[in-house]
């Protein structure tokens, strides 16, 4: 037969949780609840330090990405300009030898 679980209001309570299984009476203290409690939170604790590092380190690696992005993205509009001035230098060029052809 299954055991019944009785619950009380308190985390101090003497009689907090019962189980009454076959084999007894079995009694959680509530300082070993309050134990259990602290290293719960001591663990939570020390999960957001971790993810506060490593929000900083990531925060640190997109502003670097971003620079980088900037720093391409102004290399490629000033190939783009090259470009063009070249193209317009070769039609210019272009456009002289024919009129010495026609000539």
């Amino acid at each position: 037969m299954l055991g019944t679980m009785v619950f009380r209001k308190s985390l101090f309570d003497d009689d907090q949780l019962r189980d009454t299984s076959k084999d007894g009476a079995k009694e959680v203290k509530p300082l070993e609840k309050l134990k259990s409690l602290e290293e719960k939170i001591s663990v939570a604790i020390e999960k957001v330090k971790t993810l506060k590092e490593e929000k900083s380190l990531f925060e640190r690696k997109i502003r670097e990405l971003e620079r980088l992005l900037d720093e391409k993205s102004q290399e490629v509009e000033l190939l783009r300009a090259e470009k063009n001035a070249i193209r317009h230098q070769l039609e210019s060029l272009l456009s002289e030898l024919e009129t010495l052809e026609v000539d």
